[in-house]
């Protein structure tokens, strides 16, 4: 008994394309949060620049980073001498981060003459 096939069946097509979409949404959600983890502060205003600045990241346990390279307490400065002093500084601090180190971090970066020092911080 010969019977023609006059429907297609749907349901792998379905299953692979779920599986597809997990694998996009969830190699997105790497891609975008960045290597270093950090718990940002939330802010109703927070800007959108377009050009590309030199980050900060000082991390929960007090750990520094520039553009997710290690940096030592010493170092930043060495780092941060080579570029123009007209580039954007952007920081991006854990929210638990004591206050005095982020100060302390903020003051290095401005005494040496960047004065586009700016937090980053998630939109509410």
């Amino acid at each position: 008994m010969d019977r023609e096939l006059d429907q297609i069946n749907v349901i792998p097509l379905v299953d692979v394309m779920l599986v597809l979409l997990v694998i996009v949404l969830t190699t997105a959600t790497f891609i975008t949060t960045g290597q270093i983890p950090v718990d940002l502060a939330k802010a109703k205003e927070a800007g959108d620049r377009k050009d590309v600045p030199l980050v900060i990241t000082l991390t929960a346990d007090g750990r520094l980073f520039m553009n997710e390279q290690p940096v030592s307490d010493d170092g930043l400065k060495i780092l941060l001498t080579p570029h123009p002093k007209d580039s954007l500084v952007v920081v991006r601090a854990d929210r638990v981060i004591m206050l005095e180190r982020f100060v302390e971090v903020v003051d290095e970066v401005r005494g040496l003459g960047f004065r586009q020092v700016s937090l980053e911080v998630v939109r509410l």
